[in-house]
């Protein structure tokens, strides 16, 4: 008798729980079927973890532009992550943490699903969506890095939904085959068109998450920001956005490798491999892939993706009009290895820059060994994000697209006893999407009160493509002439692009060398 009653309460108590689970399920219909998510604690946030959006780009599919995904009938319940796409296991670095990072596992080639965050409250009102692009310099990186959660955006009532790309050999491979046997598409370009494909799943589906599909923002960092570049120039991807942000990134040197470049260096490694054909390639295993490099490590002028050089695009006004929020950091310059001395520095910059040196050593100066090492740092980060992120918003304004354009300065607190804080590469990451919450790192109350301004300006220009609301700094639009930007500090203020001279003589002499 005892044990017929432990049993019945057992089984009352599995069957609460059990109706209790599906209860706390959120049953969405999507295109390709029904998709079972989660809740927040709060019940406030409804969750979506690994949504496919385009087929398993393996064994046949390697290296094609995805294809949609095949329906299935049964509720998929997508409450975790998917793979991160196929690249070397992460290991922190250098300032980056592992809050920065994927996971270490599962990696895999299977891994074109997107994640979505919405807020549980039943409203008429269709939400403004953000579409976020993670960085990684196209070898690495994911959606599923605990800063790029959604949570907090989600809470003020915007649809943020993260997808993952193809990076690395996978993302970009100009193989000679791949015009004949890509279904039409005749480009490499894969990580991009994954994001097409992405953001065309958005445009099909969103709405059935409260989203608007009619007022979607595309925002990435680092080469999510490159990536946004290549979306707003790129033909295929009119008409699938309206606004977009760009953290420390873009594409405005001509450094793009042409198609014939790129088809030259995918050929250098698949002769490295001793195959020939696509299909041989095909039969290689993603490890196998992996262990040799490959120097196919971005987006190149396909013709298709894109047609020319992105500057090209833009001068020419061919570009998708969008309203533009972008801005770089202070301190994300890099020197690999041992800085120069002041001696050494002039002189690489009179070898390399010839009748242009004097005039860059005015900018970046060397008139000590320690102001030389400074040079070398601002240069590094100019070269790289400064004078591209710049350049875009002086053609962009000059386009007659509304800009806003941001420094970050705040010092970061580094994760290493000792070391120092600096405003460094992805830094202002977590500020952006208020996610401090998931970086262990000791932040005082203005660093919490920094990421409530930044997370605010970025979810008013999502909602309403202007960044400016009463209660926070007033934010002007950005114009060539007069350089105003908002600096993000302990105290963010308006302030003039300082070294707006510097940045467009560094660019014409690095768009003229090209």
């Amino acid at each position: 008798m005892y044990k017929i009653l432990l049993l019945s309460l057992w089984i009352c108590f599995a069957t609460t729980n059990a109706i209790h689970g599906q209860q706390s399920r959120e049953i969405i219909s999507t295109t390709y079927g029904k998709v079972a998510g989660s809740l927040s604690t709060d019940g406030k946030v409804k969750v979506f973890k690994g949504i496919p959006f385009a087929a398993p780009p393996i064994g046949t599919l390697r290296w094609k532009k995805p294809m949609p995904p095949i329906p299935w009938k049964d509720v998929k319940v997508c409450t975790t992550f998917s793979a991160s796409p196929m690249q070397p296991k992460p290991a922190p670095f250098f300032v980056w943490s592992e809050e920065y990072l994927i996971p270490s596992e599962p990696i895999s080639e299977d891994c074109l699903y997107l994640n979505v965050w919405t807020s549980n409250k039943n409203t008429s009102t269709k939400k403004p969506v953000l579409v976020w692009i993670y960085g990684g310099g196209f070898t690495s990186g994911g959606s599923a890095c605990p800063i790029y959660d959604g949570e907090a955006f989600a809470r003020e009532d915007v649809v943020f939904v993260s997808l993952n790309y193809r990076v690395g050999i996978f993302g970009f491979f100009a193989h000679p085959d791949i015009n004949m046997n890509n279904d039409g598409v005749g480009s490499g370009n894969f990580g991009i068109l994954d994001q097409i494909a992405g953001l065309h799943w958005v445009k099909e589906n969103i709405a059935a998450f409260g989203g608007d599909p009619n007022n979607v923002t595309i925002a990435g960092q680092s080469a999510g920001s490159m990536s946004v570049n290549c979306l707003v120039a790129s033909p295929l991807a009119k008409g699938l956005f309206t606004k977009a942000i760009a953290e420390s990134g873009s594409n405005f040197t001509r450094g793009n490798l042409s198609k014939e470049q790129a088809v030259q260096a995918s050929d250098v490694y698949a002769k490295s491999l001793g195959k020939s054909s696509i299909e041989e390639l095909r039969g290689i295993s993603a490890e196998e892939l992996l262990k040799r490099n490959s120097s196919m490590r971005g987006p190149y002028i396909d013709g298709v993706v894109l047609p020319q050089h992105i500057l090209d695009i833009f001068q020419e006004g061919k570009e998708n009009k969008v309203t533009l929020l972008t801005g770089w950091n202070q301190d994300e310059g890099m020197i690999l290895g041992k800085p120069k001395d002041a001696m050494q520095y002039v002189n690489d910059i009179k070898v390399q820059y010839k009748e242009n040196a004097d005039q860059l050593l005015k900018y970046y100066p060397a008139t000590s060994d320690e102001n030389a090492v400074k040079s070398q740092v601002y240069i590094s980060r100019d070269q790289v994000f400064g004078m591209q992120n710049y350049t875009w918003s002086n053609i962009s304004s000059r386009n007659g697209s509304k800009v806003f354009v941001y420094r970050f300065t705040r010092l970061v607190p580094e994760n290493k006893t000792g070391s120092k804080y600096s405003a460094f590469h992805t830094g202002e990451v977590p500020y952006a999407y208020n996610n401090l919450k998931f970086v262990n790192r000791p932040f005082q109350e203005e660093d919490h009160r920094l990421a409530s301004t930044m997370s605010s300006f970025w979810i008013n220009f999502i909602k309403r493509g202007d960044p400016n609301e009463k209660g926070l700094p007033a934010w002007p639009s950005y114009h060539e002439e007069d350089k105003s930007i908002m600096i993000f500090d302990t105290e963010s203020r308006v302030g003039k692009l300082q070294d707006g001279e510097a940045l467009k003589f560094l660019h014409s002499i690095t768009t003229k060398s090209k």
